[in-house]
């Protein structure tokens, strides 16, 4: 058993852009009665936060079906400030990086051989995403091709993304592709989107 989360990362909004942005979005979605600005913990487990929305009167449109009237969806959280975010239960690292200069890719974890990240391959992503959290600025240098790209830029495997900005949605059925596409058109910027497991 386990509670199941759909996450929406925004990836190019900044550390200074994202509250307001979040302010928005989340008027929007209570205009909308998705949520209501009611706050609790219960089955709320996304780890910056404590505390996330509850769900509003009409919180099916966000969904694609609705059809099961037992179904209680649970709080969406908020996550606002520079994070890392993973989609897979004990996660924390990612399992490759592309270059976004070269196109070279680094592996990190080598599946099926080991489930265990290479610590010194992975170091250079680690200090460059300590950075960023840090000051909003971190370089990672390709292996590759030598040249020193922000951390934010790299095309990490899936299920890991770098953002200021983060939607956690708990318990609920999946969203609608209608709400998906409104939600990213909203936020104005490229998105990545997880799903998983606490």
């Amino acid at each position: 058993m386990g509670d199941f989360f759909e996450r929406i990362v925004d990836l190019e909004v900044t550390g200074e852009q994202a509250g307001p942005l979040a302010g928005r979005m989340v008027d929007w979605m209570v205009a909308e009665g998705v949520i209501t600005r009611e706050m609790t913990k219960d089955a709320m487990y996304s780890l910056p936060v404590d505390l996330g929305h509850v769900p509003g009167p009409q919180w099916a449109r966000a969904v694609a079906d609705a059809s099961d009237p037992s179904w209680l969806p649970g709080p969406v959280a908020v996550v606002v400030g520079r994070e890392y975010h993973v989609g897979g239960q004990g996660q924390d690292v990612a399992d490759s990086a592309a270059c976004p200069r070269c196109g070279a890719g680094t592996v990190v974890i080598d599946w099926p051989e080991t489930s265990e990240p290479d610590e010194e391959v992975w170091r250079p992503f680690r200090d460059g995403i300590a950075s960023w959290r840090a000051t909003g600025r971190g370089e990672v240098p390709c292996p590759a091709c030598g040249v020193s790209v922000p951390v934010t830029e790299w095309e990490f495997g899936p299920g890991f993304d770098l953002g200021a900005l983060a939607f956690d949605f708990w318990g609920w059925p999946p969203l609608s592709v209608r709400f998906r596409a409104e939600f990213r058109a909203r936020l104005g910027h490229r998105t990545e989107e997880q799903s998983g497991k606490f």
